[in-house]
């Protein structure tokens, strides 16, 4: 066999296995399309507006399509809720780990992601997102898991009083945000630098 043949062959063997990979592949960009729709629809419309067809008919599939990766509306909203939540620990994490002091850390990225939300709140699909999953008594009570869990192994170093009350107050910050009164915020970055400088106050040397 010559070296022209051996060629076509690993061509057409490099596009089978591409082909392969792709075929492969479509059924997570399907399941990616959806999940993304959900989120542009719950942002838009709520959760109300987050229905199979609604969904199905934005992401392009068919409801069989639909129903293919998600057996009920519930559990798309949970995939959804788990791919919010997996950015947010992704930043936390991120944040954490630049941070230069362990008192604190965590509460500093928590802060910096709630803050994010605020000072990009006019692009960014996050805040409207999870103030529809409000409306969700089970994903509230996810978050609150979520949240329980992190601050019980954070506890060394973000247990300090400095540290619950920066929290609760970028929480009303975003809360207040969320609820279409960002102008009762006079200076949001101020602010931030503020909640952030107290995070560090009466650290152990």
């Amino acid at each position: 066999m010559n070296n022209h043949s051996l060629s076509a062959l690993s061509l057409r063997a490099a596009l089978c296995c591409e082909r392969g990979y792709k075929r492969k592949k479509q059924p997570e960009q399907v399941r990616a399309a959806l999940i993304h729709s959900a989120a542009e629809l719950a942002a838009m419309q709520g959760l109300a507006g987050v229905t199979v067809q609604a969904v199905a008919a934005a992401a392009g599939v068919t409801k069989g399509g639909f129903f293919h990766h998600f057996p009920h509306k519930q559990a798309l909203l949970d995939a959804v809720f788990d791919h919010f939540m997996a950015e947010n620990e992704q930043a936390i994490d991120r944040m954490m780990a630049a941070d230069d002091l362990a008192s604190g850390c965590f509460t500093r990225a928590y802060i910096s992601v709630a803050f994010d939300d605020i000072l990009q709140a006019e692009k960014s699909l996050s805040m409207p997102l999870s103030r529809s999953m409000m409306g969700s008594p089970e994903l509230c009570e996810r978050w609150a898991a979520w949240l329980a869990g992190r601050l019980q192994r954070h506890h060394d170093t973000d247990s300090e009083p400095q540290h619950e009350v920066a929290r609760l107050a970028a929480d009303g910050a975003w809360l207040a945000c969320s609820l279409g009164n960002s102008r009762g915020i006079r200076d949001p970055l101020t602010l931030k630098n503020y909640l952030l400088t107290l995070t560090r106050e009466h650290h152990s040397p």
